[in-house]
């Protein structure tokens, strides 16, 4: 088998930093993809700007085979990121030269250090007008050395780069035309993975993600640590606690930019996607013979929210979706798993499915991929998981990175404050504050909104997850109450006019509603049941003052992470293919007030 030089590498930073332009630049400068084609190819990363799923794609360049795994740069999917680094050789850190590394930066850097890997920093959007390369330099270097990296990793090699336009250069006076200056670093710094000694061993593969086709079932992803893998081989699928079950391999794929090419072999140091292990799992190892010893497992962190998926029972159950029943949903929730690694499902009760998430976002992307495929469901409040040590309650706590207006930080500092938040770190810079803030994960439930228009929209908030510390005790939130409809019919704007002035609408004139359902929240704590149905009475009489224009205030619209955000603990989330709704649990008055009582 000829041996072609392999290369692995991983893009990983901060949401928003540039990533993915980078890959979709690397790939049409070396003629993998046309013009156009990207790797954010799923409709929702299109829609929020942002990477969900790890994906791979590969380069041919001077020869050599550049297998690239663009990662996610939100904190919700951080265990994508954290699989996949055990599997490559090199990083390429890319940092935005405005902004410099941000808290997704540091937790993605910090798991590449602690793995021995050698990273490249890339600094990108040096052709911003407020762009500061030199200055992301320096709080690059303070960043590796205060996540303890050794000399070898401190003399990192550092490429200046516009993503955007496909431009690299070694040096910012450089003059450049394209990304060659990278990918020549690429070469010269990332060790090669193929050898001649590696393939000669019995053959060791490693997943570390999964994929599903509706014909060939579970796929896994995974490096060739040693060996060749053919087509229709015999293997034995090792755990680490020494249990092996014997498989065969179906089909076998290599990626060709972003398309999955056929093959019959796969040598060392190859990526490839196998078919035919259907309960193979991220960090199980794929042996030739029964007595080869595992590879380290990959551990993945753990969830740090909760809360339950149930069937819709709403009056306006069944009107949209197609998949209503509760066997649908554990049907759909289970595939879900398949692929979803940070997941976690209970499936013991059977009024409900509990869900175990990495944060909100993790959480709104599975309902909205859900109702999209016409699914009805309604969820209660995510909670907190907490967790018992040594008789000890501790609860997961988040690291905020808060970039806001100097005259508006005071706002932001008191309201986090209430929320348990300790300040940890404060600077000043061209007229905006940067705080660094440790605040329990309940204390930031519910607080993004908030932050919106504290900082009216001028803000930027940033969070991960850095472990679980002893419980806080309880936290003071500001709570509104919320209008609850006592009728239902078609909102009228009638009533809704009226209504707006006690509080904050989530609907508008001409919307069905029913008994139960939330339409807007009250500026004072206690909930208010209120008639949208109600009309106005006509007479015959004609006065001055009563025909006054109706003017309704556009509603606050309800979207799912809104909804996540703001229901109450007494509420349920109603998500549709076309609706979101919110409503109590219990839908009458009556009802409301025995289970108080209860």
């Amino acid at each position: 088998m000829s041996l072609m030089e392999i290369r692995n590498i991983a893009i990983i930073a901060h949401v928003d930093h540039g990533k993915t332009k980078l890959t979709d630049a690397l790939m049409h400068q070396t003629g993998m993809a046309q013009a156009g084609v990207s790797m954010d190819s799923n409709t929702l990363e299109q829609e929020r700007g942002i990477t969900i799923y790890s994906k791979n794609t590969s380069v041919i360049y001077k020869g050599t085979k550049i297998n690239i795994v663009d990662t996610p740069g939100h904190a919700d999917f951080g265990s994508e990121v954290e699989r996949v680094l055990r599997s490559i050789d090199c990083v390429l850190l890319v940092v935005d030269a405005q902004e410099g590394p941000m808290p997704q930066t540091k937790f993605v850097l910090k798991k590449s250090l602690e793995l021995g890997l050698k990273p490249i920093v890339v600094i990108n959007k040096i052709d911003k007008p407020a762009a500061r390369p030199q200055w992301c330099h320096e709080m690059v270097l303070e960043l590796f050395m205060d996540l303890g990296a050794n000399d070898e990793q401190l003399d990192f090699t550092t490429v200046y780069a516009i993503a955007k336009q496909g431009i690299a250069k070694m040096n910012l006076a450089d003059e450049s035309k394209d990304l060659t200056p990278l990918l020549d670093v690429v070469l010269e710094k990332v060790p090669v993975a193929s050898s001649e000694e590696k393939m000669a061993e019995p053959l060791r593969v490693q997943p570390f993600n999964l994929a599903y086709d509706n014909f060939l079932g579970r796929l896994a992803i995974g490096r060739i640590y040693e060996g060749i893998v053919k087509n229709g081989m015999n293997v034995f699928v090792k755990k680490t606690s020494g249990e092996v079950r014997n498989g065969k391999i179906t089909k076998l794929f290599t990626f060709k930019g972003l398309e999955r090419v056929e093959v019959e072999s796969a040598a060392a140091g190859d990526i490839v996607m196998i078919a035919g292990l259907p309960d193979i799992y991220i960090g199980e190892t794929i042996c030739e013979n029964q007595e080869q010893s595992a590879l380290p497992a990959i551990n993945i962190d753990e969830p740090t929210i909760c809360l339950n998926f149930m069937v819709n029972s709403s009056p306006f159950a069944g009107r949209e979706g197609k998949f209503v029943t509760s066997r649908q949903i554990r049907e759909r929730l289970e595939k879900e798993l398949e692929v979803n690694v940070g997941l976690k499902i209970d499936f013991s009760s059977s009024e409900y499915y509990k869900v175990y998430g990495r944060g909100e976002l993790h959480i709104a992307i599975l309902l909205e991929n859900m109702r999209r495929e016409g699914y009805e469901i309604q969820v209660s409040q995510p909670q907190v998981i907490f967790k018992e040590e040594n008789g000890q309650k501790l609860e997961p706590f988040e690291e905020l990175t808060i970039d806001v207006p100097n005259e508006l930080s005071g706002a932001v500092i008191s309201k986090l404050a209430k929320r348990r938040g300790a300040v940890m770190n404060i600077g000043s810079e061209h007229n905006h504050t940067r705080l660094i803030v440790e605040i329990p994960t309940r204390g930031l439930l519910g607080y993004r909104g908030e932050f919106v228009v504290d900082t009216r929209g001028e803000g930027i908030l940033c969070s991960h997850f850095i472990g679980f510390k002893p419980y806080v005790g309880e936290i003071e939130k500001h709570d509104v109450g919320s209008m609850v409809s006592m009728a239902s019919g078609k909102a009228l704007g009638f009533s809704l006019w009226n209504l707006q002035e006690r509080g904050t609408l989530y609907i508008t004139a001409g919307i069905d509603v029913y008994e139960g359902m939330v339409i807007g929240n009250v500026a004072k704590g206690d909930d208010m049941n209120v008639n949208p149905t109600k009309g106005k009475q006509l007479t015959n009489m004609r006065a001055s003052g009563s025909d006054d224009a109706i003017m309704l205030t556009p509603p606050l619209a309800l979207t799912l992470e809104r909804g996540l955000e703001i229901m109450r603990d007494d509420e349920y989330l109603e998500v549709t293919p076309q609706s979101v709704r919110l409503r109590k649990k219990y839908l009458t008055e009556l009802e409301r007030k025995r289970a108080l009582k209860g």
